[in-house]
């Protein structure tokens, strides 16, 4: 296995430009994410929301945020490593460290933790048969717009998530029906005008009560049940969840760092209390600490540099500017 200068655990906004910050101190990178996709809760929770509080933007969607970050990002192309949650973290003799996710194991001279308030999982159906259909017909992300083009989609949820994946799958798809279990969604008051402008068919208040196969590995229909008992079949190509997500820190709490509010203690340089581990974003705390994207930019590169110092101690502590780095 290839030994990485550092490895970054969540693939955020800040974990994402911590990576990009990495490459710019010419160091090897690898980031690890338990989602199926880069963005963290911008991507999976709100992607058509407007950020407000980024430097240099007025507004900026949600989406469009993760896109320039990536861009930015794949001037270094560091090892991207998704669908993996790490379950413990061992130091070797050699001052190595050993991250072993579920789905193998990963060395590095240094480990930064961005992973906000943990790793997040969807909420899934209450189904039997719902395992039968996942990741063919069955979604709790939207990865790629294109696969729902012309085809009959069934949306359930009733937050800014669901509402905002409805009114983005709409051009696309030949039809969009929203079911909610209630009569009024959660989301934005903005999002829900928008939504009863368009063509989404929405279904309150209704929940799911079971698929209606073609075989053993598809469906033509998804059933819904009103609160009167009443069963209605929606034809669907596609159903996608969106009931929330859950984040846990899994075993963070039993690798010897100090933590307070479900957040790893760092100090001045973003350090843990463990050699060469760092915590930058809402994963970290300090007095005064505030939780904001912004903040977590900031804490990025005194992360990166301090990781950086550590690996190399011949290093100089003065940082160029971005301008002289890429001149030459």
């Amino acid at each position: 296995m290839k030994t990485y200068d550092v490895t970054i655990v969540g693939a955020g906004p800040t974990g994402l430009f911590t990576a990009f910050y990495g490459g710019m101190r010419q160091m090897s990178v690898k980031i690890i994410e338990s989602l199926p996709n880069v963005g963290g809760q911008l991507t999976a929770l709100y992607p058509e929301k407007f950020i407000y509080d980024i430097a240099g933007f007025p507004k900026i969607r949600a989406k469009d945020l993760v896109d320039n970050l990536s861009e930015q990002l794949s001037i270094f192309s560091p090892t991207i490593m998704t669908n993996e949650s790490v379950e413990d973290m061992t130091r070797l003799e050699d001052g190595t460290w050993q991250l072993t996710t579920d789905n193998g194991k990963h060395l590095s001279k240094t480990v930064i933790f961005t992973t906000g308030n943990g790793a997040f999982e969807p909420k899934r159906l209450e189904l039997e048969e719902a395992a039968n259909y996942e990741g063919t017909q069955l979604h709790y992300f939207v990865d790629d717009m294109g696969t729902f083009a012309g085809k009959d989609v069934v949306l359930f949820g009733g937050g800014d998530s669901a509402v905002d994946w409805a009114l983005m799958l709409e051009p696309i798809a030949n039809s969009i029906t929203l079911v909610h279990r209630r009569d009024s969604f959660r989301a934005h008051e903005h999002s829900i005008d928008l939504l009863h402008q368009s063509s989404v068919t929405i279904k309150t208040p209704y929940v799911v009560d079971h698929f209606e196969p073609k075989d053993d590995d598809t469906f033509t229909h998804v059933a819904v049940r009103g609160t009167n008992g009443e069963v209605e079949l929606l034809k669907a190509d596609h159903v996608i969840v969106n009931y929330g997500f859950r984040s846990h820190i899994g075993n963070m709490k039993n690798w010897g760092m100090d933590m307070e509010r479900n957040a790893l203690k760092v100090n001045s340089k973003m350090e843990t209390i463990l050699p060469g581990v760092y915590a930058v974003g809402d994963s970290n705390f300090y007095d005064g600490k505030v939780k904001l994207i912004a903040c977590g930019f900031g804490e990025a590169p005194i992360a990166i540099n301090s990781a950086k110092h550590f690996v190399d101690p011949e290093t100089k502590k003065h940082v160029k500017h971005s301008t002289d780095i890429f001149s030459h």
